[in-house]
C-alpha cells in the first residue's frame, strides 16, 4: 500500500510537473485538457471521469480491477490539481527543459512503483498489462495508447508539444525498463510480476 500511494502521488505530481514545464504535455493530459476547455471542469477532474470510462475497456481483456485500480482512478487526478495549486510556472528556459525531463523520468518511476505494488493497474495501464499479457510489446502497446489518447485530445483542442510527443514515445521503453526494479516478489501472482519477468 506504501509503495501504490507514493507511485500516485507522484503520478499526480509528475503531470502537474509536466503542465508547468509548458512544453505540451503528456497524451491523458492533452484529453484532459480538450475534456477541460468543452466542459469548464478542471484538469483532475476530467482525469477522474476519463478513467471511470477506460475501465469499461477492460472488459474484454477480462482484467479484474484492484484496490490500485480504483485508487488511481480517484486519487491521481485530485494529486494533479494539488501540485498544481503549489508549484508556480517557471519562467527560464534550463529550467523549463530540466522539469520537462524530470517530469517524464518521474512519471515513468511512478508507473513502475504503483504497478509493481501488484494491487491493481491504474485504469490506462490496465489496458496496458491487458494487451501485453496476451503477447503484445508492453512498449508498443503503451505507445499506441499514448498516441490514440493523443489524437482525442487534439480533436477536442487540447495542447499538443513537443514535450507530449517527448513523452509519447519515451513512456513505454521507461514503465518495461523500470517496472522490474518495484515489481515486489511477495505478493502473490500479478499482471506486474508476469510482465516483470
Amino acid at each position: 500500500m506504501v509503495q501504490l500511494n507514493v507511485g500516485l502521488v507522484l503520478y499526480g505530481a509528475s503531470t502537474a510537473l509536466l503542465l508547468r514545464a509548458g512544453f505540451g504535455v503528456d497524451p491523458w493530459t492533452v484529453l484532459h485538457q480538450g475534456l477541460h476547455q468543452l466542459t469548464g471542469l478542471s484538469v483532475g477532474t476530467a482525469a477522474v471521469l476519463t478513467s471511470l470510462l477506460v475501465l469499461a475497456l477492460w472488459v474484454p481483456l477480462r482484467q479484474r480491477p484492484g484496490i490500485g485500480t480504483i485508487l488511481d482512478g480517484l486519487l491521481v487526478g485530485p494529486f494533479t490539481d494539488a501540485t498544481l495549486a503549489l508549484c508556480p510556472t517557471p519562467h527560464a528556459l534550463p529550467l523549463r527543459v530540466a522539469l520537462l525531463a524530470g517530469s517524464i523520468l518521474l512519471n515513468g518511476v511512478a508507473t513502475a512503483c504503483y504497478i509493481g505494488a501488484g494491487l491493481g493497474a491504474g485504469p490506462r495501464d490496465g489496458l496496458m498489462t491487458g494487451l501485453a499479457a496476451r503477447g503484445l510489446s508492453l512498449r508498443g502497446t503503451r505507445t499506441l495508447i499514448e498516441l490514440g489518447a493523443l489524437g482525442g485530445g487534439w480533436l477536442l483542442g487540447g495542447p499538443v508539444g513537443i514535450g507530449t510527443i517527448a513523452y509519447a514515445v519515451s513512456i513505454g521503453p521507461l514503465a518495461q525498463r523500470l517496472l522490474p526494479l518495484f515489481t515486489l516478489r511477495t505478493t502473490g501472482s500479478s499482471d506486474s510480476r508476469q510482465l516483470a519477468d
